[in-house]
């Protein structure tokens, strides 16, 4: 069954999520919150302040309170569900947490975002932490948020903070017949399945900017039977596809040999999408693909669509997938 840790990190560097302000980054920087990479332990490493630690850790605390971080979500929208990591953080993890929300116009600055004009919600109330653990939680938020406010109790070190919902974009992003990419995540795209994604996670496929290396991508293993692969997006916006863009960046030996897309109107776009039930019809037809390449498709007959199902042929890795078209009427 899917969790919420299947839908997108609204917090992630990738879309542009930054931790904009804490009351206290003694021992280590509240940049390592949002660090996209696992956290790490470095045995004997000492900086003049302390033990090197990979996340966000505050002194000791020997007055009354909490300590906070303000996060600035890269792609706002609906939360879910929230992870405080306090991976090797054994005798510094703080004992409890919680989250506040707020909605804000535009890009305010740290020092208003810290006075005393915003409104702040709760999203988390209080919930007790587990040390060098992935501490999850469902959190569900009533509206579109772009704000976080962690609060820890008293005091200590959070190794990484991740923050999974559905992306919400603006309407004039999204209005009827602009020019958009269909798929990108911060436009509110999302891969709900695939066939396999063994070396690479399938919402790669969607991240903004080019891939940085091989791992950046959607890859699968190698396939030993009859068949192939697949992932299908489900679009921000129900839209006519006019364009493909496909990348193969950095897949050197390991590409596809070949693709064909398809498209469906479900009419609906709800997680439940049950693509079995689907009609689906060409989009693109089977053509050879080139290794660490980036490729373009003219789509000969633009039709309404609502989702679009990636083939590869047998196997591979995939960096990027581009569907750019123009929103349809709601």
């Amino acid at each position: 069954m899917a969790t919420f840790t299947d839908l997108i990190d609204l917090a992630s560097e990738r879309l542009g999520g930054a931790v904009v302000a804490a009351n206290d980054e003694f021992f280590a920087p509240k940049e390592a919150l949002l660090k996209l990479g696992t956290p790490e332990w470095r045995e004997g490493v000492y900086t003049e302040r302390g033990k090197w630690m990979d996340g966000w850790e505050t002194r000791r605390r020997r007055t009354p309170g909490h300590d906070w971080a303000i996060i600035r979500l890269g792609a706002p929208g609906n939360v879910r569900g929230v992870i405080i990591d306090t991976s090797w953080f054994t005798g510094n993890f703080p004992e409890r947490a919680s989250i506040d929300a707020t909605t804000v116009q535009g890009t305010p600055s740290a020092e208003w975002l810290c006075g005393d004009d915003v409104k702040w919600t709760t999203l988390l109330p209080e919930v007790a932490l587990n040390g060098d653990a992935q501490n999850e939680f469902g959190a569900e938020s009533s509206a579109r948020v772009t704000h976080l406010r962690l609060k820890i109790f008293p005091d200590g070190g959070v190794a990484r903070f991740r923050v999974y919902g559905d992306v919400v974009t603006p309407a004039i992003a999204l209005e009827s017949g602009r020019e958009v990419d269909l798929a990108a995540m911060e436009n509110g795209g999302y891969v709900v399945s695939c066939s396999d994604m063994h070396y690479g996670h399938r919402q790669n496929l969607i991240l903004p900017g080019r891939s940085t290396q091989m791992g950046d991508g959607w890859e699968t293993r190698r396939r030993r039977g009859p068949g192939h692969d697949w992932s299908i997006v489900r679009l921000a916006k129900r839209g006519t596809i006019e364009r493909v863009e496909l990348d193969t960046d950095h897949f050197k030996g390991n590409a596809p040999g070949s693709c064909m897309l398809e498209w469906c109107d479900a009419g609906g776009t709800t997680p439940e999408f049950n693509s079995d039930q689907a009609e689906w019809a060409t989009l693109v037809a089977n053509c050879p693909l080139q290794p660490h390449s980036r490729h373009s498709f003219r789509v000969s007959e633009p039709q309404a669509a609502t989702h679009v199902r990636l083939n590869i042929y047998p196997d591979g890795g995939v960096a990027r997938l581009r569907l750019v078209g123009k929103v349809s009427a709601q």
